[in-house]
């Protein structure tokens, strides 16, 4: 092997501890069960709509026809199931999949309906990587019914690695669609951007919602939004480069992290994923968590058998104290009894 496919193997197939890959399981399910469970009365809504409003994205081309409604409603529950194994880790080599999968078409179903939601991407592909990897081989039932710890190893490095990848080629892939769009590099005068954002707050005024208060307060700032077009490229164009190195991918999470709430105060939009954090918690050593919870739960281990062998310790010692009293007793009776006797 050549000296760069070593140093590229090295890269993308770097050991990692089982817990870290067990933790992002965790935690991309939990957002997917909220994210699916607040959303039953949408989905059931949405699939009897009018079947002509019904133009199939995805996995969901596949189909001729829309669903029945009933059917549709069982894939949700279905999906929901196979959500709550997935998150405790139960038969991961069949729930993992299958999981995968199911999540995969509802939300295209659901897309078919109406607008695309581009901002469930990035967690489908993290739970497809979870869901066909190793991700339960620790932190799970089915660890604990096996007893296996997990430790370290590339198996569980690489679909981190490939999570990391994931989210960097969606960031990479907007900035290129800003290049390649009308405005083309116009966003970083931020002239482009104050535009979007005052088109975007006029719209939410007159549907109803209401734009954020901010928006108004920093619409002459146009520097501002000069400064934010040219960091949003260079977060979005040098994505990538966050994939070399672990403190490169850490400090690029922040910013990114940053960036969206700053979208969210200004713009009032709302990317959950990205907002709640998961989708950069693969640049991070989530592992600690479990480890940190393993410590908390060996101490109360070890305060609980204090505390229980604390009661019997002085009943021991009560008893020798009895016994002692009753040993002293006897002895002086004896010694009064040979007294009398002399």
């Amino acid at each position: 092997m050549t000296h760069p496919l070593k140093t590229l193997h090295a890269f993308w197939f770097a050991a990692a501890p089982a817990d870290r890959l067990a933790v992002l399981r965790i935690a991309v399910a939990g957002f997917a069960l909220w994210y699916l469970g607040v959303r039953i009365e949408l989905l059931a809504e949405v699939v009897r709509g009018d079947p002509a409003l019904f133009e199939p994205v995805g996995v969901a081309r596949l189909l001729g026809s829309p669903l029945a409604p009933s059917t549709a409603d069982a894939l949700v529950l279905a999906t929901l199931l196979a959500n709550v194994a997935f998150l405790i880790g139960w038969q991961h080599r069949v729930s993992g999949p299958i999981f995968a999968g199911l999540l995969l078409f509802t939300l295209c179903y659901r897309n078919s309906w109406s607008m695309i939601y581009h901002t469930d991407n990035v967690m489908v592909f993290h739970v497809l990587i979870l869901g066909l990897t190793r991700s339960a081989d620790a932190l799970s039932i089915d660890a604990w019914l096996k007893r296996r710890a997990g430790g370290t190893s590339w198996q569980y490095g690489w679909p981190v690695r490939l999570m990391c990848a994931v989210t960097l080629a969606t960031y990479f892939l907007a900035g290129v669609a800003k290049i390649l769009g009308p405005l083309g590099w116009g966003w970083a005068t931020g002239e482009a951007m104050l535009g979007q954002v005052l088109v975007d707050a006029l719209r939410k005024d007159l549907l109803g919602s209401g734009a954020p208060a901010l928006v108004y307060s920093l619409h002459d700032e146009i520097w501002l939004f000069a400064a934010v077009g040219v960091g949003t490229f260079i977060l979005e164009l040098g994505a990538p480069l966050a994939l070399a190195h672990r403190r490169a991918g850490q400090v690029w999470s922040l910013a990114a992290f940053g960036m969206h709430w700053g979208i969210w105060a200004i713009m009032g939009i709302l990317f959950r994923y990205q907002l709640a954090g998961i989708i950069f918690l693969p640049f991070f050593p989530v592992e600690r968590i479990a480890v940190w919870i393993r410590r908390m739960a060996d101490r109360r281990g070890r305060r609980s058998s204090r505390h229980q062998a604390a009661p019997a310790l002085a009943q021991g010692a009560g008893l020798r104290e009895d016994g002692l009293n009753r040993t002293n007793i006897l002895e002086n009776a004896e010694r009064r009894a040979y007294g009398r006797r002399q």
